[in-house]
């Protein structure tokens, strides 16, 4: 199998105040939009059953993504799932919020390959770099509209 691959972010927010942003699926465009497109949101605004259809185009495949919360245990804990229909890859996201000593938050996203199709088995350092890329890009970019957020 494919090992799991982890990002993360120190925000200067507290933790209660990225879980709102995060429990969210609405809000998770503005930081994801440079890898998925054409959202479009069902189920509740935010917590378990909250959903996103979103177009992706990854390395000259275009493909549509399914993204549910499963899980949440808050303010520390959102864990989603994402089925990618044409790779056939099912994937599992969570995010981990810890609060850092002098305030703000340590914000940890671990993608973790639940069906991992043969294309990702046969190139895991490139699978694994290209996630890790994106995954590090979206952390960025959190960060930032968290920081919008306040003004």
């Amino acid at each position: 199998m494919i090992r799991p691959v982890t990002v993360s972010i120190d925000v200067s927010h507290a933790v209660e105040e990225v879980f709102d942003f995060l429990d969210v699926m609405a809000n998770h465009e503005s930081f994801n939009d440079h890898l998925m497109r054409d959202w479009e949101l069902s189920g509740p605004a935010r917590g378990v059953g909250s959903k996103a259809r979103v177009r992706t185009s990854a390395l000259g495949m275009s493909d549509t993504v399914d993204i549910e919360v499963i899980d949440s245990d808050a303010p520390t804990r959102i864990v989603e799932v994402n089925i990618a229909a044409k790779a056939r890859r099912t994937g599992q996201g969570t995010y981990t919020l810890t609060p850092l000593p002098g305030g703000g938050t340590h914000i940890t996203f671990e993608y973790r390959w639940i069906i991992a199709p043969a294309l990702d088995r046969l190139t895991k350092p490139m699978a694994r770099a290209y996630i890790k890329r994106n995954n590090t890009t979206a952390m960025h970019r959190l960060a930032e509209q968290l920081d919008r957020a306040d003004t």
